[in-house]
Order: structure tokens, then C-alpha cells, then sequence
């Protein structure tokens, strides 16, 4: 049975590089490559039955962790590996936390990153040599957050982000083709789930799922 891989990353090198390791763990693998958290939503949505994913932190629209523990929420069963620039243990230590299946440093050899593909597709969960010891060390993240976000549909998801961004009910209408009604109601929703009661609360905590959150910028680059 041919396996379905999304690549989620907004650098076509290293989409390129990705696919390259995809084809060496999976020869036969049918894959796609998509460059927003936007593309990725409508990727999965095409093909939830999908073997994996690897997912970029910092993709347009992601704001840090929010695209993984997004996509935990909605597919439960589709395995994510985070592959990222960063190193620190505390992103990786989070990224275990919010329900990745592995970690894969972008500083990684090529012949790495298709042990760990392997890896996860074969169920096991993959990390760097001896960071596993290492993340048993450092403390466990709070995912109270984490699971409030996790809870939104992929609609509601969809309007948090872009009320991050500081755009106006009527402007996020126009982009989802909906009515201003409609968005009040998902707002209304979205404040609810996340226990919060306006848009500068809301902005404050999605900012939790920041890679750094002392970094108030919500641009994913």
C-alpha cells in the first residue's frame, strides 16, 4: 500500500532535501510539500488518512507550536515530527510534550533524517542520539493550553490565527468567504474554549505557544 507523507516547510531547499530523505525511507511514497499552516490544514483535510507529517515550526501562519498541537487535536492518529532549526532541549522537551512522534534538527545528515522517517512510520518515536536522557532531566511542559488549543475546529483554528495577525471580523469574513455574523459566532466559540474574554487575551495566550515566548512578534517566518 503506497504510504501519503506532507512535508510542511516554507524553504524549497529544504522541502527539497526532505523529499530526497522520503525517497530513500520510502521509495514509493506519495508525497506532498505544502508552505503555510493554511496549505497544511487543506492538505490533511484532502488526505486525513496520511502516514506522517513533518511539520516546520516556523511556517507562515504557524505561530511556534500552535500548527502541532493543532494538528494533534484534529488527527490524533496521524503522526507529526517536528523538524526545526532550533536545538534547544526546551523546544524539543515541548515539542515531545504537545504530542510530536519525533524531533528532527535541520542540522542532520541527510542519512539521519531517513532513520528517523523510518522510524516513526514503523511506530517508534525518534530523537538526536542521547537526547532522550536528556529531556528526562528537564521539566515537563504544562499543556493546560495546549489541550484548550487543541480543542478548536480546524474553522476556529483558522480565525485565531488571523486574529494573531490583527485582522479586522470583516477582514477575516471577506478571507473565509463568510459573514461577519458567522465569524462574531467563532470568536464567541474560540473565546470560550481558550477561557479567555477578548482578542488581547486571546493574542497573550496563543503567544504561550511561542518557540521563545519572551518573543512577542507573531510573525512566522
Amino acid at each position: 500500500m503506497t504510504q501519503h507523507i506532507i512535508i510542511a516547510d516554507d524553504h524549497p531547499l529544504f522541502r527539497a532535501a526532505l523529499r530526497q530523505a522520503v525517497s530513500q525511507a520510502v521509495p514509493d511514497a506519495e508525497v506532498a510539500e505544502v508552505e503555510s499552516i493554511k496549505a497544511l490544514q487543506a492538505a490533511v483535510e484532502k488526505k486525513p488518512d496520511a502516514d506522517l507529517v513533518l511539520l516546520d515550526l516556523n511556517m507562515p501562519g504557524a505561530h511556534g507550536f500552535s500548527g502541532l498541537v493543532f494538528m494533534r487535536g484534529q488527527y490524533p492518529g496521524l503522526p507529526v515530527v517536528v523538524v526545526s532549526g532550533s536545538e534547544d532541549l526546551q523546544v524539543m522537551r515541548r515539542s515531545i510534550d504537545y504530542g510530536a512522534s519525533g524531533f528532527i534538527p535541520k542540522s542532520a545528515p541527510l542519512p539521519e533524517i531517513t532513520d528517523a522517517i523510518q522510524a516513526v512510520l514503523e511506530g517508534d518515536m525518534w530523537l538526536p542520539e542521547g537526547v532522550a536522557e536528556k529531556l528526562e532531566q528537564t521539566q515537563a511542559e504544562n499543556t493546560d493550553f495546549s489541550e484548550k488549543l487543541a480543542s478548536l475546529t480546524p474553522q476556529q483554528f483558522r480565525v485565531l490565527g488571523m486574529l494573531a495577525e490583527g485582522m479586522l471580523n470583516k477582514q477575516i469574513a471577506y478571507d473565509l468567504d463568510v459573514s461577519e455574523a458567522t465569524i462574531k459566532a467563532h470568536i464567541t466559540a474560540v473565546f470560550r474554549k481558550l477561557g479567555v474574554r477578548n482578542r488581547t487575551q486571546a493574542v497573550i495566550a496563543i503567544q504561550q505557544m511561542e518557540l521563545d515566548p519572551s518573543d512577542t512578534s507573531l510573525s512566522g517566518s
